[in-house]
């Protein structure tokens, strides 16, 4: 009996060595990361796919077994959104991504141990997300937006219309971005002698309402800003301005698939790809020492031909 039980102890420790030793060679660790998505939209869906291909060119990949993702869309609600973002941190990812300024905002707000790589967010000044001494979250990298573009994009109604006079806007007044981004428009209106008509929204179920009064107003071009709401809601902002002849300006390249008549601003696809090499990098090198918040590098124009024509615009001037 005594030697039968040392048997089995012999044997169960060779294969407490065998395990492990197959474990450490052979077993690497797969990295995961969070992602954190605000709500469903076209337009911000070219940036998550700039993240992962930034990712998978860099061999980070779930097809290839390189990379675990755990993926949450809020659905544009906050309660959803702080449940997606708990739920985040508590699976204890390598890193959590966020997409777009208020997944951002939500995932710094409650941890300060796990990175997070924004995307289609303001700078972390404008986002409120600085302390006293102005410093962003040290757990906070990607790539954010300045204002800068709202000047250049609103510049183009000068060009192609210059008898245009009077403009319309909707906004969030809810999101941070969205009020700096018409605070900046406002002040640039002046500069151009534009006259701004703009309604605030809570929520996209206003849009129509507010899109209509907005035209009794007799405006001549509308401006999509950069906000959440706009984005959830822009098939019927564009098919408003459609019935009424009114061309769509925007910085927002994705909007311009969408029925806007011209963009000038960040291409969504190269800011996301932008951040995930960012990402990539960590994940390689398990550092965040040679990574920091930075700029978005990739702007254009983009022109919608096709509305181009159904308003009669010569955007020759453009090219």
């Amino acid at each position: 009996m005594k030697k039968y039980t040392k048997l089995v102890i012999q044997i169960l420790f060779l294969s407490f060595i065998f395990c492990g030793c197959k474990s450490t060679g052979n077993n690497k660790k797969i990295p995961t990361i969070g992602f954190l998505d605000l709500l469903q939209d076209e337009t911000l869906a070219q940036a998550n796919k700039g993240f992962f291909d930034a990712l998978k060119e860099n061999h980070f990949s779930e097809a290839d077994s390189t990379l675990k993702i755990i993926y949450r869309n809020a659905q544009n609600d906050q309660t959803i959104l702080a449940q997606a973002c708990d739920y985040l941190i508590s699976q204890k990812p390598d890193l959590i991504a966020t997409n777009p300024s208020l997944s951002t905002a939500a995932v710094v707000q409650k941890t300060k141990d796990i990175p997070v790589f924004m995307m289609v967010s303001p700078s972390p000044k404008n986002a409120g997300l600085t302390d006293k001494q102005g410093n962003a979250p040290a757990n906070l990298f990607g790539v954010y937006e300045t204002l800068d573009y709202i000047d250049t994009s609103l510049s183009l109604i000068n060009k192609l219309l210059p008898k245009v006079k009077k403009i319309g806007a909707i906004y969030n007044q809810a999101e941070s971005q969205s009020v700096d981004a018409f605070n900046r428009m406002k002040q640039q209106c002046e500069k151009l002698n534009l006259k701004l008509e703009v309604l605030p929204v809570n929520n996209s179920g206003e849009t129509q309402l507010a899109m209509e009064a907005l035209v009794s107003k007799k405006i001549e071009a509308f401006f999509a800003l950069p906000d959440n709401t706009v984005f959830a809601s822009f098939e019927t902002i564009a098919q408003v301005c459609e019935d009424h002849h009114i061309p769509v300006f925007t910085s927002e390249a994705g909007l311009v698939a969408r029925g806007a008549l011209v963009s000038y601003g960040a291409d969504f696809y190269q800011w996301g790809h932008q951040s995930g090499e960012q990402a990539a990098i960590f994940l390689r090198d398990k550092s965040t020492s040679s990574i920091k918040p930075e700029v978005v590098k990739v702007r254009k124009l983009a022109m919608n031909d096709a509305v181009a024509k159904k308003l009669g615009i010569d955007m020759n001037i453009l090219k």
